[in-house]
């Protein structure tokens, strides 16, 4: 069974800002932190500065809970990006079948608007409720931090 969920953000910094900070992975960090940290390969600082070929994965990452204890991976794989203002990931993951998030940025007369669609599907059949609470929190606390970082406008 897929899920999807929507977030969005009104946030009190430029397109060109929120850009820089959600293709860096120290945005992403601080985002998902202190719950989870995103790894990354050595080196590799921004999504900007890695070339992909659409629908290839680019490189693992392994999801840490509390900086730790591996809970799953990614293998990142994005299918899309529109420079400054989005991307499409399509990942596979330990636990999901499917995951698709698409990312938007959408400029405003005060700062710009931040907007997380999700669709996804557990491997597992009978975690569909757990991991649609799970990512309802996380993103809730993505977007906490985000407003935090940057400002809600």
């Amino acid at each position: 069974m897929q899920y999807s969920a929507k977030f969005s953000s009104h946030l009190n910094a430029s397109q060109e800002e929120v850009w820089q900070w959600m293709t860096s992975l120290d945005g992403v960090t601080k985002e998902m932190s202190p719950l989870l940290l995103m790894t990354s390969p050595a080196g590799v600082k921004s999504l900007d500065a890695v070339s992909f070929e659409p629908g290839t994965p680019i490189f693992r990452s392994w999801l840490l809970l509390f900086t730790l204890i591996p809970v799953d991976y990614s293998n990142v794989t994005l299918e899309r990006v529109d420079e400054g203002s989005g991307f499409v990931e399509q990942s596979s993951m330990g636990s999901m079948r499917l995951w698709r998030h698409v990312r938007t940025i959408q400029p405003c007369q005060q700062g710009s608007v931040l907007i997380d669609e999700l669709t996804f599907e557990p491997r597992f059949a009978g975690f569909g409720f757990i991991a649609n609470k799970v990512v309802q929190f996380l993103f809730k606390h993505r977007h906490k931090q985000l407003r935090k970082y940057l400002g809600s406008a």
